[in-house]
């Protein structure tokens, strides 16, 4: 066993929040703006509960884990780049980012992350309802998630908001 993931889902009618005053929101998929969004990853990753990034960071240093993770997965989905963004406090300090996307199949949130400095302090869920409400504006019937079993901040901030666990999935690794 590698990791169990939940598998969430939010559905259509299911009440998103208004976005609060505390964060403010900027495009972060935009021509010269991977920089910045490849800085952020690499900042989530410490103390990471992601057991892929985990493993990730097992192997090589956390900047090149974001870049991987930005080129391999991030940069293959065919949505709009116009829907990634980065929240900021209003003072201008990022906090952290998402990223709504589909991926050939559903909308989903593919990638969430608040920097270390900001973790504990409720950022995790305006940020999800951000990225639900790009795509929920998009008139989608459902949007789909994943997180490990293990990352219970995580698997919270999706049942606040509304969204329900579905199913499960397990990851094995074969040496």
């Amino acid at each position: 066993l590698f990791v169990e993931r939940l598998r969430l889902e939010w559905r259509r009618g299911t009440p998103v929040p208004e976005p609060s005053e505390r964060l403010v929101f900027g495009r972060a998929g935009g021509p010269g703006e991977h920089r910045q969004l490849i800085a952020l990853m690499t900042a989530v990753l410490a103390g990471t509960l992601d057991a892929h990034s985990q493993a990730d960071l097992a192997r090589m240093p956390a900047e090149q884990a974001a870049v991987r993770h930005y080129e391999d997965e991030l940069m293959v989905y065919e949505s709009p780049r116009e829907w990634w963004r980065i929240a900021r406090r209003p003072d201008g300090e990022p906090v952290g980012f998402v990223i709504p996307a589909h991926n050939g199949y559903h909308p989903i949130i593919a990638y969430l992350g608040v920097v270390p400095a900001h973790r504990g302090h409720g950022y995790i869920s305006e940020i999800l309802a951000e990225g639900t409400r790009i795509l929920a504006g998009n008139d989608v019937p459902h949007i789909r998630a994943s997180t490990d079993l293990a990352n219970v901040p995580m698997a919270a901030a999706f049942r606040r908001a509304g969204w329900v666990n579905f199913g499960r999935t397990i990851n094995m690794r074969w040496s």
